[in-house]
């Protein structure tokens, strides 16, 4: 277990009682991601922590794939949906570097909150490239920490070392937006709240 997983697993509890800080910005994407789903679709969620996104959009697709590498976090998920009576949302541990997904088998990926929080970032944009069926779509939201948070850059190693930060990469929009369309990606949606919130971006697999 690396230091990542080791830092989610410890926080999954708090993660999961947490309230939302910007209810209004949470439920357009919730909108906007929705506007994209069809009955018949098969989803992998990338980093779905505890699970109520996936949950939430559970009604309106086939089936949703929900993994995390934290366990803590999957079996909490587990819970929720077992109590909601929710069966078409399968959660299981993986990790973004390896994803267990066949290629082309998948109509939509969710990486909500996550890019952000992994190494090869671009490495992963490309994976969930892959992933896709012809004409798939792919929803992110991400902090791009070198336009609003440049300033944590040299501290954060150490609040790492120390277990209070999680492991983060640092890239601006503009390389976000380069990394989709490199990757192969048409951009549908683009969308900033501003300030410090993440981007909200959905993007398409050329048929």
């Amino acid at each position: 277990m690396d230091k990542s997983e080791k830092f989610w697993d410890k926080k999954a509890e708090k993660y999961a009682r947490a309230k939302i800080s910007d209810m209004a910005t949470y439920e357009k994407k919730l909108a906007i991601t929705r506007s994209y789903m069809r009955p018949d679709m098969e989803v992998l969620e990338q980093g779905c922590g505890s699970g109520s996104t996936a949950l939430l959009h559970a009604p309106y697709v086939k089936h949703i794939r929900a993994t995390d590498f934290s366990q803590n976090m999957v079996d909490i998920a587990r819970a929720k949906a077992a109590e909601q009576g929710i069966d078409n949302v399968t959660f299981e541990r993986a990790t973004v570097e390896e994803p267990g997904q066949p290629d082309g088998s998948v109509d939509m990926v969710l990486a909500l909150n996550l890019i952000h929080l992994v190494g090869d970032w671009p490495g992963a944009i490309r994976d969930a490239f892959r992933m896709l069926k012809p004409g798939g779509i792919y929803v992110t939201s991400t902090a791009c920490l070198s336009d609003s948070m440049r300033f944590m850059k040299p501290i954060m190693p150490l609040g790492r070392a120390i277990g209070i930060f999680p492991a983060v990469s640092f890239f601006t929009q503009t390389a976000y937006r380069d990394a989709m369309t490199d990757a192969g990606f048409t951009i549908e949606h683009d969308w900033h709240p501003g300030g410090m919130k993440a981007v909200f971006m959905v993007a398409r697999k050329p048929e």
